[in-house]
This record gives C-alpha cells, sequence and structure tokens, in this order.
C-alpha cells in the first residue's frame, strides 16, 4: 500500500462520505425508528442534505430525539446497515494501485466502527453520542463532523499517506460534503441530491461505487 523507501502510498486517496454513500441507510434513521421519532428526523435529515439547514445545529436537533435509548440500540442499527454495491471492489482496487481510502460522516462511529474494520478501510472519521448510565443523553460527545471537518479530513489523510492534492478524490451525496469535494482534485457526486450534482466535477447515478474505479482509470 506504501512505498517501502519513502512510506508514501503510491496511488490516490478516495474518501467516502458514510450515508447514503458507503451505506445505502441514513444511520441516525435507524436509531430514530428505534426511538419512535423517525419521521420528523427523516424531514430534518432530507432537508439538511439539500443544503436548506445549517448542518450541526440540524444533528443537534435530530440527536436530542434519542434521547433515553439503551446502548443495545447500536448493535440492532448495525445489523441493518448495508454496504453499498461495489464498495468492497473500490476499495480492493485502491488498495491494489498503492492508494489509501477513507470514510467521513456526519453519522456514528458507534455504528460505522466494526464496518469500517470490516471493509478494510484506511481512515474513519465521524461523530460519537454522549452515554450516560447506558443511555444516550440525546447530545453529541466532543464536536460535530461537519462539512469543513469533512474536507480537513481529506487534508490530513492525504498528508498522513504522503499523497498529492492531485490524487485525490471525494465522493459524496449531500449539501455536507460540497466543501470535501471542491477541495478534492476530484469531486464525485453519488446518486446525489441536485445542487450536489450542480456542483460535483462528475455525477455518477449508478448506485455502484466501483464505477469510481474507471474514473480513477484503475478499470476499463
Amino acid at each position: 500500500m506504501t512505498d517501502a523507501a519513502s512510506g508514501r502510498a503510491r496511488g490516490p486517496l478516495v474518501v467516502l462520505d458514510a450515508d447514503s454513500t458507503l451505506i445505502r441507510e441514513e444511520s441516525i434513521e435507524l436509531l430514530a425508528e428505534a426511538a419512535g421519532s423517525l419521521a420528523l428526523v427523516a424531514a430534518v435529515t432530507e432537508r439538511a442534505m439539500r443544503g436548506e439547514l445549517d448542518f450541526a445545529a440540524s444533528l443537534r436537533e435530530r440527536v436530542a430525539t434519542l434521547a433515553g435509548l439503551e446502548v443495545s440500540v447500536f448493535e440492532t442499527a448495525r445489523a441493518r446497515l448495508t454496504p453499498t454495491d461495489g464498495v468492497q471492489e473500490l476499495i480492493d482496487g485502491v488498495h491494489a494501485a498503492g492508494g489509501l481510502v477513507g470514510v467521513v460522516s456526519g453519522g456514528f462511529h458507534e455504528l460505522l466502527d466494526p464496518l469500517v474494520a470490516r471493509l478494510g478501510l484506511d481512515f474513519c472519521r465521524a461523530n460519537r453520542l454522549e452515554v450516560g448510565d447506558g443511555r444516550l443523553t440525546g447530545r453529541v460527545d466532543g464536536s460535530i463532523v461537519d462539512a469543513h471537518a469533512k474536507a480537513t479530513a481529506l487534508d490530513e489523510w492525504a498528508s498522513a499517506g504522503g499523497i498529492r492534492s492531485d490524487q485525490t478524490v471525494a465522493v459524496g451525496d449531500g449539501a455536507n460534503d460540497l466543501e470535501m469535494l471542491a477541495r478534492a482534485r476530484l469531486g464525485v457526486a453519488f446518486c446525489a441530491k441536485p445542487l450536489v450534482r450542480e456542483r460535483a466535477d462528475v455525477a455518477i447515478d449508478t448506485p455502484d461505487l466501483s464505477v469510481v474505479l474507471a474514473l480513477l482509470g484503475l478499470r476499463g
């Protein structure tokens, strides 16, 4: 994966959004279903992804509806996560080319971490949910992964892997991904909201992440 002499990755850095990109679901909606707040949370999520609401404020509003859920909800929700078609092929193809793959998410480490390990991703950054006495408090623990944090993650991971900025690719579907897509050399709108399609360098409408390999010249 890296050049033995320099410790630098030879191939590209691909950074993926998680909800509706790496996975098919919106992870907070799986938690909201258990809390009985799915309709509210889904409506707020949709508006945030269209760029109509401030992401950080909207996330706090949605997380507040989860207060009181037992932490066992994480295991139940993780079991329902579905990797998007082609994601393992994409990861394996980038690794074979000597590159790195990360996921940066407005979702939650508590749901994503086991999947990240299983898929063999190199980096993961997401939000964490505050827990007290075995239950969710309805608050985010720490700073929120918003649009700026996503772009920052791309820069930091490229630096960590010794990857040039012209070898970076970002893939996402919502307004929270726009800054990351603009920062990358190639910004890919994946089955995305209209605003994201308009601003991305290229749009993929087929729900298959392996298509990204062709954009990288790694598949004919």
